[in-house]
């Protein structure tokens, strides 16, 4: 049978056919290049992806055709937005095709509220619903005079509600008619160019030169009017602002691009104080980490590299993984959604592509990388390597990748975008040194000793990861060692999780300054940081009243008091 290459060849070659094709470089290669008779009677021409300002003027092209189509204005910010926020964060599709598809979708969202009722007219309607219910409640309790004052309330509410609504179809009303004139000058402008290609231009002279600007003179009237109208107040939105774009974009990528809300404003200016509600001490790591935050937040970050990028140094249980949750838990309101991959896995040169994923061929080549997928599914997030210097030395050089050009490239040849990515790595490098020297000051460091064990602490680390993975680290940060006053606020952190536990039970837990100060002592252990407090308080708390509840001593209901006595806690209650 002959396939279309053979059926063209010949019409081709003697000049009978001229034919203009489009494929991509895959389908090119495939199906043209394999057949060099075909392939010598095409001449083939590049169309390279635009750049921004090529794509703005093209959606400036276009812009008429989809606010026709959509029954919607769109802004020139809005365009502008659209090339800017796709080219930054849609990283797996192309200039002007994802530009396009945000403004479809902002115009079509735009379109689906404004034929569904103002929140306006509908807090009103709920607020008469709610009213109602009432008045027929009190009408069984024959209570005449409260009935009568939700009467007058709902004679009133049911005026407004008819005030808005009239307001709002007469608006609703004329942006229609604007959109109907819209829809005419399109089917004009197709029949002029139509009659033009025919020859007959006096019938073009009449369309351009009459009937058109004849529509867009009503059109401008209509406007006029419905701008005089909306400088009394608004019910309907018909502009496509850049604000809607940025929403667009952060529901396809989770990025929070839209615009800052004031309470986030507030938050992202506190952002120490909400992390150290988590993580005490540790203030040149927070700082660190809230200014990488604050730098994304204000667009200020460079465009080419991730958000920031962290290796965390210190002892075991001094707050280095709990700074990454607290960070994933303040970001997402969640602190599962955290990539967390542990180094130790990767000692192994053929481990390291497990990263990235199978080459093809092995087994779990379908399945992608561990780091590579977790981050295409969630491209605004914490990742965390822990005890990086365990890795095998193969995996630095796909690291180097993520740290200078905020991207990763998988089994698959997909190029994973890691700009809005946190990376922090954790090391416990050094950590005798660092328990020596705090045993030497009992924990009590000065400054000056402090940055002497940093500059030691660097030097360690330099033998034993290359510097040009090093230099490519925002900041490299000691974690001290936690003090006897520290781990005393990890106690209420660690009493306030139990209190929490309890009062799902209906139980309230009061633990006394003296219970306090006997968990952070006995729980206390420079060697091993927060951890041991935990324990305790699971041992001596949490254990201890299971075993009351399930014996009733303590009733539901009640509150749990904790004291000290004869060096040993000892339980109360109380019924609330």
């Amino acid at each position: 049978a002959m396939d279309a290459s053979n059926m063209l060849k010949p019409a081709l070659a003697r000049g009978e056919l001229r034919m203009v094709g489009a494929t991509t470089l895959d389908e090119y290669r495939k199906n043209i290049e394999k057949d060099p008779a075909l392939e010598r009677r095409l001449a083939p021409i590049v169309v390279q992806e635009p750049s921004v300002e090529d794509t703005i003027a093209i959606l400036r092209g276009l812009k008429e055709k989809y606010e026709v189509h959509h029954g919607v204005r769109i802004k020139d910010a809005a365009l502008v937005a659209a090339a800017m926020l796709s080219h930054r964060y849609i990283s797996e599709r192309f200039l002007p095709d994802k530009a396009i598809d945000l403004i479809d979708e902002a115009a079509s969202r735009l379109r689906l509220q404004m034929n569904s009722v103002p929140d306006e007219i509908d807090e009103v309607t709920r607020a008469i619903t709610r009213l109602e219910i009432e008045r027929e409640a009190i009408r069984r309790d024959e209570d005449k005079v409260k009935e009568n004052e939700i009467s007058a309330e709902l004679a009133e509410l049911q005026s407004k509600k008819d005030e808005l609504t009239a307001a709002w179809k007469g608006e609703k009303d004329m942006i229609e008619k604007v959109q109907e004139k819209k829809e005419e000058v399109e089917a004009l402008r197709f029949e002029a160019d139509e009659a033009e290609r025919k020859g007959d231009y006096g019938r073009v002279a009449e369309i351009r030169y009459g009937k058109i600007i004849g529509l867009e003179k009503e059109i401008k009237e209509l406007k006029d009017l419905i701008g005089k109208k909306r400088s009394k107040g608004s019910l309907v939105q018909e502009e496509v602002r850049s604000e809607d774009i940025a929403e667009v974009v952060a529901k396809w990528t989770g990025i929070p691009v839209a615009r800052m809300l004031e309470s986030e404003k507030e938050k992202l200016l506190r952002l120490e104080d909400e992390l150290h509600k988590r993580v005490v001490g540790q203030d040149e790591a927070i700082r660190a980490v809230s200014d990488a935050v604050r730098r994304s937040r204000a667009g200020l970050q460079d465009a080419k590299r991730p958000v920031g990028s962290f290796i965390f140094l210190g002892t075991t249980g001094v707050g280095k993984t709990e700074l990454a949750r607290a960070l994933a838990e303040f970001l997402f309101n969640d602190e599962n959604l955290m990539t967390r991959i542990d180094m130790s896995e990767y000692q192994e040169r053929h481990s390291v592509s497990r990263l990235i994923g199978a080459p093809p061929g092995y087994i779990g080549y379908e399945e992608g990388g561990q780091l590579t997928e977790a981050v295409r599914r969630k491209p605004y997030s914490v990742v965390l390597l822990d005890e990086i210097e365990k890795a095998h030395p193969d995996l630095f050089n796909l690291l180097l990748q993520v740290l200078d050009e905020g991207r990763l490239t998988d089994n698959k040849g997909r190029t994973v975008n890691f700009r809005n990515v946190i990376v922090i790595m954790t090391s416990n490098l050094g950590s005798e040194l660092i328990r020596d020297r705090m045993d030497q000051w009992s924990n009590n460091m000065p400054e000056k000793e402090a940055e002497s064990l940093r500059r030691e602490l660097f030097m360690l680390l330099r033998k034993s990861l290359r510097p040009e993975f090093l230099n490519r680290v925002d900041e490299i940060v000691m974690f001290r060692p936690l003090s006897l006053e520290q781990i005393g606020e990890i106690v209420k952190i660690q009493l306030n999780n139990v209190k929490k536990v309890l009062a799902n039970s209906n139980l309230k837990l009061e633990v006394s300054d003296d219970a306090i100060d006997w968990l952070a002592r006995n729980g206390f252990d420079p060697q091993s940081g927060a951890r041991p407090v935990k324990r305790l308080i699971q041992k001596e708390i949490i254990n201890e009243l299971s075993k009351e509840i399930i014996s009733g001593k303590i009733p539901r209901e009640s509150t749990v008091e904790v004291d000290v006595e004869d060096d040993r806690l000892v339980f109360g209650n109380s019924s609330n």
